[in-house]
């Protein structure tokens, strides 16, 4: 894990581009002089718990003697256990102030599972939940057509062919705060979990903060009464340094022909 030395630590190779741009955009991350405080992120966060509660970043040291599990802390107390100079927690942070009510009812539902099964006992559902926490990209689309293109597999039609398209009728937002944490060490095998949501043509004409509380709000409804988060039968692969403007390398078409990392779509054995 990285750990936070002011300033050089903040590359602006990362911090400022590809993937991290829109934090870059929304919270500055690149102008700060030392590692985000607990009660720095206040003027970001205006989420509540399920039960009206107030989410606020409290200090993991605060927990050490804790024996609830994490997500019971948040939902019996809106209290988020955050460790210090800790990359994973930093972005998490991130997430919970662009997505409220999604993050909000992710852990609902993770409550409600563990009221079902326990907490030794992982449902299908659970781990979905967990899935698209952790690693998930909502990809924003006016057509459907770039679903099935992405769930086929047809990487070099979306990444090559279509690359114009990118931002004009298919947008990616990180929802994964672990992708942002392994985006800061990339390497050839990173991949997310797309989840698609069908967005009307002038979304992206709108301010992103705008772009976000939408999605926060599609996301919220689909997991809640779409029930697309009951399994992960939603959720694709997606080579996260194959999407456009995200990673140098794939401006070069060639970097498309690794099939190791592009890989074609498994066939289905009859």
């Amino acid at each position: 894990m990285k750990r936070f030395t002011p300033p050089e630590q903040w590359s602006t190779q990362y911090l400022t581009t590809g993937a991290f741009a829109d934090l870059a955009d929304l919270f500055k991350i690149h102008e700060l002089t030392d590692w985000p405080s607990c009660q720095w992120f206040s003027q970001f966060l205006n989420a509540t718990t399920s039960q009206g509660q107030a989410i606020r970043f409290v200090e993991d040291e605060q927990f050490a003697d804790e024996s609830r599990y994490y997500e019971q802390i948040i939902f019996e107390t809106g209290h988020v256990p955050t460790r210090q100079q800790n990359w994973h927690d930093l972005f998490g942070g991130f997430i919970w102030c662009l997505f409220p009510k999604t993050k909000s009812l992710i852990n609902h539902q993770h409550i409600e599972e563990i009221k079902l099964h326990g907490l030794k006992e992982r449902s299908k559902h659970r781990n979905a939940l967990t899935l698209f926490d952790e690693c998930g990209v909502v990809l924003a689309i006016t057509h459907t057509q770039w679903q099935q293109q992405l769930r086929d597999h047809q990487w070099e039609h979306a990444f090559v062919d279509k690359r114009e398209e990118w931002g004009r009728t298919i947008r990616p937002y990180m929802f994964g705060h672990a992708n942002y944490e392994m985006l800061t060490q990339p390497y050839i095998g990173l991949t997310g979990k797309a989840l698609f949501i069908v967005v009307p043509d002038d979304i992206f004409c709108k301010d992103l903060s705008s772009q976000y509380a939408y999605l926060d709000q599609r996301l919220y409804e689909m997991i809640k009464f779409d029930d697309c988060l009951r399994d992960n039968k939603n959720l694709s692969p997606l080579p996260l340094l194959g999407v456009p403007g995200w990673w140098t390398d794939n401006e070069n078409p060639e970097f498309y022909s690794n099939t190791d990392y592009f890989r074609p779509k498994r066939r289905k054995r009859t």
